[in-house]
């Protein structure tokens, strides 16, 4: 079987759609399609079962995905050897991260790392979607849940606490809520509707809000799909969000409303996948991470 079509097909698989691994491997769909029906053709075998809302793998074509994923982990860890022959970490470190973490936590220690491993060339993905590891779509990700997989190594970085803010602005124009009940006469922002599940938790305002929403109360809700987003909400006046502590405390415009309320909090985790254990570079950037993690509670 020609090895362009597995690789292919693997990605398909993973993607679930023709359109998605076009995507990821710059082709276009066509050219996506016209390799699998080719592969298809070869092995004289359906590996897809093709319907309206996707692509779900055949039997034969689990079997396949099996025995291509085992190839490809064998690859990466044949590729990591090679790489691990160097004395000093080298080459790119692919690292996914949630939009907070990544922009407001992880970038600005970025420049420091790179200046002590400068052949280190990092590869930043920030998305509040969780990468698959075991797929090697990154190398290394800092999570705000420890993983279940059990081919995935975790450390615990630190513990990052949300709390509610408003600008000074605001406060002085609105007034402050003197109990949670009163948050339904308050203006609030929170995530949207496709927060990630690790981050969903945080709209625990919204939960509140419904719950004692009563008839005349004179708030309203903005849903916003980022931290970015909600902190420049909340920066400009237009109500009262969550944010994570290590965001808000470089922005001393914005005033803790409520600090008695308790807040969720997450364990911030450092994750990579086993076959990586013995690559330099994912060991200086863990290493790196963890030894500066207890001076990063927030």
């Amino acid at each position: 079987m020609d090895w362009d079509k597995l690789r292919i097909f693997h990605a398909v698989a993973s993607a679930g759609s023709f359109t998605h691994a076009g995507q990821q491997l710059t082709l276009s769909q066509s050219a996506v399609s016209r390799q699998i029906s080719a592969l298809e053709e070869e092995i004289s075998t359906p590996l897809f079962q093709r319907h309206a809302r996707g692509l779900t793998l055949t039997d034969e074509g689990e079997l396949l995905y099996t025995a291509v994923s085992e190839v490809l982990s064998r690859l990466a860890a044949a590729e990591e050897a090679l790489k691990n022959i160097h004395e000093s970490p080298r080459g790119p470190l692919k690292i996914t991260a949630s939009h907070g973490i990544g922009a407001y936590w992880l970038l600005p220690r970025l420049k420091e790392f790179s200046k002590e491993y400068p052949e280190v060339e990092i590869h930043l993905l920030m998305d509040d979607r969780e990468l698959d590891l075991s797929q090697r779509e990154a190398d290394l990700a800092v999570r705000m849940r420890a993983p279940v997989q059990a081919d995935l190594i975790q450390r615990k970085l630190f513990t990052v606490h949300y709390h509610m803010y408003a600008s000074k602005e605001f406060l002085g124009r609105q007034g402050a809520p003197k109990t949670l009940e009163d948050i339904c006469n308050f203006p609030i922002v929170v995530y949207g509707e496709t927060a990630a599940p690790e981050i969903r938790e945080i709209n625990w305002l919204l939960e509140h809000y419904k719950k004692h929403f009563r008839l005349g109360c004179t708030g309203s809700i903005t849903r916003i799909n980022n931290i970015t987003g909600i902190l420049q909400a909340v920066e400009v006046g237009l109500g009262i969000g969550v944010l994570p502590d290590y965001v808000a405390i470089g922005h001393p415009d914005l005033v803790r409303v409520l600090p008695e309320v308790p807040a969720p909090s997450f364990d911030v985790h450092l994750v990579y996948a086993d076959a990586l254990r013995q690559s330099k570079r994912v060991a200086a950037f863990r290493d790196f991470l963890v030894k500066g993690s207890k001076d990063w509670q927030y």
